[in-house]
């Protein structure tokens, strides 16, 4: 069938028409001239094209693998050598508060927060491919290392009870190796793990995490943090505690514990607060005039360093410091492989939690300075430097946000950056860390607790959301309460589960409407939604805002029966009566015919009666004759009524003849789909209604014919490219009725 279409429509002021052919699937087909599998080369050759080896293949593989290779070569002094410079040091001086602090947070000693500033920077800055984010010791990372540090090596395994003084002693030389065991392994761990995600492509993972989850998350992690450093802040001692509840424990804990309170702690720990959060806001307001934000981190440490020597703080008030900090690296050391059992899902979690923070804020600066971040790369670059840290004694790292502004703000260009601000460490741990030894731990405190106002910040999200988005605003608070009440790693499982099924619930209850057309256009929308939709008398366009599975396929079908209107039980039972009627009549004609045949035998072969008989054989003949009339009349009821319920379907236009189901949400078919669909289009033709498929995408048409949806009774003319062919396709076949109809047969072949 071939229908011409205009359309006119007013676009920026001028019309226009389009005019072409109906098109189902199969005349798309042949005029598109649609490609098969033939002309796609084999697995073996695609195979061998991707394992063959080349000078250019070589190249480009060595400068994938080991960007550096690729950008220093290139590097321009002029432009890019000063901005490095000076944002290398900057950063390099915020990493030696935040490294210290931070490794607080991971229960390691101080001066491992500084290799962890270390190692781990060089490793990125020969296979990272973001110029500008700054790797390194990151709060929750340290938070979810302390986790799992606190676990396996708690106070109470070091602990043992002094005869003479009748206190508990804890051997900290033995806790602190133990830990950084620990810490080291699961490093090490987790960098194996994405070192093999990001080769075997795995890069994708992370869209698994959501934006909404991951800030809830991240929120959820910094209240673990600033619970964590309570007792450096009050000078308490609470017990350790891991698993769900973990936090509710320490919180119920250190308020039991304030009346002990170090009260020289608890007043460095308040000025320390309020110098950093005074000084960082004065930076902020004049960070238009400042070519660097102001040091207050590193300018607290060496102002409490002294002070604390000179007044000896530690000795008189029994302020906690820092301790002694060994001069030099450590030996490499391969990690207790006996401990990875114990932190294969724990370094999963970290693994991916690191990859997700690091990859947002390198796609975040490499769209703002227009260049690419290569996902998978950066999984191999974060790997290797964790397993090359975990090697070294150190613990996860990440990206820090603060940093990464500081090294994007100061002027840096690339990753040169970065390992001056590694050099700058290294002349700390080889030169200046013992001057450090006496530094307050309330100060690192305070560092850390401030540094986490921007995550703190994020509770706005739940406003935003609310009017936004109500579904991503509750995966951020359920994440959050996950994680608050089932610790990190199990909060983080359970949030990614939680997402999960947000989605799964969203395509199992999603918006189904009945579509018309806008005039003038070849467009349909909700009726619904659009006043000017106007539906097509009798033709019912049916459409899910969802793809179409398993899970949803039973309520698809019901809510088009409710949105049809048509009560396909009920036809069918009238339909049955129609035919059990249908066959008495013919059981009737039978008897009849039997009856003319037995009467014709008995004249053939009888012979000259009397006119009593005669009399008698006419009464019959009468009561035969009268009994034949009614039989007829019966008969031409049934016939009129058969007749009625195969046109008024057709005539009426309130009664739809034609279903069309808009398939253009769908991406994907399963068998189950598949099936639903076929019963669907076999059910309304058992009642005269025609059901066509609209807008099906190739690979939603690859599905179908694998399932087998196409046989003898349907064929691809049942399928066509948009809504607009199949209404046409419907109102000309509306003409004329049904090709199975009398209205059809008596006046028209179409």
């Amino acid at each position: 069938m071939v229908m011409e279409e205009r359309t006119p429509a007013r676009q920026r002021g001028l019309d226009y028409s389009v005019e072409r052919a109906v098109l189902d699937e199969e005349s798309l087909e042949e005029v598109a001239q649609r490609r098969t599998c033939e002309g796609k080369p084999a697995l073996a050759q695609r195979l061998r094209g991707k394992l063959s080896c080349s000078a250019a293949k070589l190249k480009h593989c060595l400068f994938t693998c080991i960007p550096v290779l690729s950008w220093l070569p290139r590097y321009s002094f002029r432009e890019c050598a000063l901005g490095d410079f000076f944002s290398g040091i900057s950063v390099g001086i915020m990493h030696l508060p935040q490294g210290m602090a931070y490794a607080l947070l991971a229960s390691v000693p101080p001066v491992f927060g500084l290799y962890s500033s270390f190692y781990p920077i060089l490793v990125y800055f020969i296979f990272g491919t973001s110029r500008h984010i700054s790797v390194g010791t990151f709060a929750v990372m340290s938070v979810m290392i302390g986790s799992v540090v606190e676990r396996l090596a708690p106070d109470s395994d070091f602990s043992s009870l002094d005869n003479v003084t009748n206190e508990t002693l804890i051997d900290v030389l033995q806790r602190d190796a133990a830990r950084i065991k620990v810490a080291a392994a699961v490093t090490f761990l987790s960098g194996l793990f994405q070192v093999a995600l990001g080769l075997v492509q795995f890069g994708f993972v992370v869209t698994y995490l959501s934006e909404p989850l991951v800030r809830g998350y991240t929120t959820a992690a910094a209240i673990h943090v600033i619970v964590s450093q309570l007792k450096y802040v009050f000078g308490i001692n609470p017990n350790r505690y891991s698993g769900p509840l973990s936090m509710v424990y320490t919180v119920i804990e250190v308020c039991a514990l304030l009346p002990e309170t170090n009260v020289g702690t608890l007043v460095v720990s308040i000025v320390s607060l309020v110098v950093l959060l005074v000084v960082k806001k004065i930076s902020t307001a004049l960070s238009h005039k400042l070519p660097i934000p102001i040091p207050i981190e590193l300018i607290l440490v060496i102002v409490s360093t002294v002070i604390t020597a000179q007044v000896q703080l530690d000795n008189k008030y029994g302020v906690q410091v820092v301790g002694e900090i060994p001069q030099g690296l450590q030996a490499p050391v391969f990690p207790d492989s006996s401990l990875f059992v114990s932190v294969v899902g724990d370094a999963f979690a970290i693994a991916v939690v690191g990859y997700a923070i690091a990859i947002s804020l390198g796609k975040i600066f490499a769209l703002k300075y227009g260049y690419q971040v290569d996902s998978n790369q950066e999984l191999v670059a974060l790997g290797l430097s964790n397993s090359v840290g975990g090697v070294f004694q150190c613990f996860a790292i990440s990206c820090s946000m603060s940093r990464t502004l500081v090294q994007e703000s100061s002027g840096g260009h690339t990753q040169v950056a970065g390992a001056l601000s590694a050099l700058v460490i290294l002349v700390i741990i080889l030169q200046l860390g013992k001057l450090f030894q006496q530094l307050p731990k309330a100060v690192l405190s305070a560092i850390v607790i401030i540094n986490l106002q921007g995550m703190m910040r994020q509770f706005t999200d739940i406003r935003t959301l609310w009017r936004s988005n109500k579904v991503d605003m509750l995966v951020w608070v359920v994440t959050l309460v996950f994680t608050l009440l089932l610790n990190l790693d199990l909060g983080l499982a359970a949030s990614i589960a939680f997402a999960m099924l947000t989605v799964i619930f969203r395509t199992q209850l999603p918006q189904y409407s009945l579509l018309g057309r806008i005039a003038g256009t070849e467009l349909y929308r909700s009726v619904e939604e659009f006043a000017q939709a106007q539906e097509i008398p009798g033709v019912k366009i049916f459409r899910s805002s969802a793809t179409l599975y398993f899970a949803n396929a039973e309520m698809y079908e019901e809510t088009l029966k409710k949105k049809v209107g048509i009560n396909i039980a009920q036809l069918l039972r009238h339909k049955k009566k129609l035919a059990a009627k249908e066959k008495r009549r013919e059981k009737q004609e039978e008897r009849r015919a039997k009856k003319e045949a037995k009467k014709n035998q008995e004249k053939k072969g009888g012979g000259a009666t009397d006119c009593v008989e005669s009399e008698e054989t006419g009464q019959e003949e009468t009561g035969q004759e009268e009994t034949g009339r009614e039989e007829t009349g019966r008969e031409e009821t049934v016939q009129e009524e058969t007749r009625r319920e195969g046109t008024q379907r057709w005539s009426n236009p309130l009664n739809p003849h034609s279903i069309i189901l808009d398939l253009s949400p769908v991406n994907f078919l399963d068998t189950v789909s598949v099936k639903k669909l076929k019963n669907i289009v076999s059910d309304y033709r058992e009642v005269g209604v025609e059901v066509y498929l609209a807008g099906c995408q190739s690979c939603v048409v690859g599905e179908m014919e694998r399932g087998g949806f196409f046989l003898k009774a349907l064929s691809k003319a049942c399928l066509f490219v948009s809504v607009h062919d199949a209404v046409l396709h419907c109102l000309r076949r509306a003409e004329h009725g049904p090709l199975d109809s009398p209205a059809a047969l008596e006046n028209t072949r179409l």
